[in-house]
C-alpha cells in the first residue's frame, strides 16, 4: 500500500495538522514507511502466541472487598456547612 500526496493532504486535514507544499513528499515518505512496517508486521507468525498485555509479567494488587458503613457519620459531615441527620444539604438548583 502506497500513499500519494492527496491521501497526505486528506490526512493532514482530518488531523488539523497544516502542512506547507515543502513538507508533503517528506510526510509521504514517513507514512510510507510506517505502512511498510505495518504489511512487515503481517508476515510474522504468531500461531500460538498468547496475547500480551504487558511485557514484564505484573500480578495486580488486590484487597478484600467488603462493604462497610464507615462507622463514623460525624466525622464525615463535620466540615459541611449544612447537614441535617448526617446527610448533607445543599441547595435546590432545579425549580
Amino acid at each position: 500500500m502506497s500513499v500519494d500526496e492527496k491521501t497526505v493532504r486528506r490526512i493532514a486535514h482530518l488531523a488539523r495538522i497544516a502542512v506547507t507544499d515543502e513538507e508533503v513528499p517528506h510526510l509521504q515518505g514517513e507514512l510510507n514507511a510506517i505502512l511498510a512496517f505495518v504489511e512487515q508486521l503481517n508476515e510474522v507468525n504468531v500461531e500460538g502466541v498468547e496475547p500480551m498485555t504487558s511485557v514484564t509479567p505484573m500480578v495486580m494488587k488486590k484487597r478484600q472487598d467488603g462493604v462497610t458503613d464507615g462507622g463514623y457519620p460525624q466525622k464525615i459531615v463535620q466540615n459541611a456547612p449544612a447537614t441535617e441527620d448526617n446527610f448533607f444539604l445543599v441547595p435546590k438548583v432545579v425549580e
